[in-house]
C-alpha cells in the first residue's frame, strides 16, 4: 500500500507538470487554432535560462522570473516574427515552421550550452512533510504548491478579469472579437506572454523534480502534449489540465507500479486514439 501511494503521488505530480505545458499549449490553439509545437523548445529554453540564473543568483524565485520574463519575449517574439505572416496561410504552414523552430532552438541550446546533462542542484525553500506511511519529499512539495499557483492563476484571469473575458472573446471568433472592438492583437501577445511562462516554470520544476537539464529535453512533450490537448478537448484549458493528471497517474501506475509491458509514452496516443473513438471532441470539449 505504501508502495501504491508513493506511485500515486509521484504520477499526480508528472500530471502537474504536464498542465503546465499543456495548458500554454491549449490557450495559443484556442486563439489562433495553431499547433504551437515550439512551444516545448520554449518550456527547454526556461529550464536553461532558470538553471543558468540560479547557479549565479543563488534564488530560485529570481530563476523563475528570470526565466519567465526571457520565455515571453522569446514566444511573443515567435508570435510575431514567425505566426503572425504565416496565419494568410492553410493551418499545415504554422505547423511546419514551428517544427522548424523546435528543431532550431534545441540546436541552439545544443550549441550554446553543449550536448550534455546538467545537473539542477536546487535548494528549495519547502519543507518535507510526513501524509500518513508515505513522505513528501520538498520536490514533491514544490511541484505541488507552485503548479497549484500557477494554475489557480491562469482559472483566476479566465474567469474573473476583463482580460479573460476577452481571451475567451476572441478565442470562440478572433475576427468578430476585433469588430466589436476588443484589441486582439495585444490579447494574442498576451496569451503568448502566459503561455510561455507557464512552460518556463514547468521546465524548471522537471529540472529539479529530475536533476537534469539537457538540449532535447522538449522532444517528447513536444508531440505529447500535442495527444494531450487533443484529449482534453483542443482549445479547453480545463480539458488540457484534466488529460495531463490523467496521463501522468496513469503513466506511473500502469507502467511503474503495475508494469505493464507497454512503452510509457505510448500511453497518450492510446487515451487519444480511445478518445477520438469514443468522444470526438475531446473530455472536456465542445461538439
Amino acid at each position: 500500500m505504501e508502495l501504491f501511494l508513493e506511485q500515486l503521488l509521484n504520477g499526480i505530480a508528472i500530471g502537474f507538470i504536464y498542465a503546465l505545458i499543456t495548458s500554454g499549449l491549449a490557450l495559443v490553439y484556442g486563439i489562433l487554432r495553431i499547433l504551437h509545437v515550439a512551444h516545448a523548445a520554449i518550456y527547454a529554453l526556461g529550464a536553461y535560462v532558470g538553471l543558468g540564473v540560479y547557479l549565479v543568483a543563488g534564488n530560485l524565485f529570481l530563476a523563475m522570473a528570470a526565466s519567465m520574463a526571457a520565455c515571453s519575449i522569446v514566444g511573443v517574439g515567435i508570435e510575431k516574427l514567425v505566426y503572425f505572416p504565416l496565419l494568410k496561410y492553410p493551418p499545415y504552414v504554422p505547423l511546419i515552421g514551428s517544427i522548424a523552430l523546435l528543431l532550431g532552438i534545441e540546436e541552439i541550446l545544443r550549441l550554446a550550452a553543449g550536448p550534455y546533462i546538467h545537473a539542477f542542484p536546487a535548494s528549495l525553500p519547502f519543507p518535507q512533510l510526513q501524509l500518513g506511511p508515505v513522505t513528501l519529499s520538498p520536490v514533491l512539495v514544490a511541484v505541488y504548491v507552485v503548479t497549484l499557483c500557477v494554475l489557480f492563476g491562469l482559472w483566476f484571469i479566465s474567469t474573473k478579469t476583463e482580460l479573460g473575458l476577452a481571451m475567451r472573446a476572441s478565442s470562440q471568433d478572433l475576427p468578430v472579437a476585433d469588430a466589436m472592438g476588443i484589441n486582439t492583437s495585444r490579447i494574442i501577445s498576451t496569451t503568448f506572454v502566459i503561455g510561455s511562462s507557464t512552460a518556463a516554470i514547468a521546465g524548471i520544476l522537471v529540472g529539479i523534480f529530475f536533476n537534469q537539464v539537457y538540449p532535447t529535453m522538449g522532444a517528447v512533450p513536444a508531440y505529447k502534449t500535442l495527444a494531450l490537448i487533443v484529449v482534453g478537448g483542443l482549445g479547453s484549458v480545463p480539458g488540457a489540465v484534466l488529460a495531463s493528471i490523467l496521463l501522468g497517474v496513469s503513466e506511473t501506475l500502469l507502467i511503474g507500479y503495475a508494469n505493464i509491458p507497454l512503452p510509457r509514452d505510448a500511453l497518450a496516443f492510446i487515451a487519444m486514439i480511445a478518445v477520438l473513438m469514443w468522444r470526438p471532441q475531446g473530455l472536456l470539449g465542445r461538439r
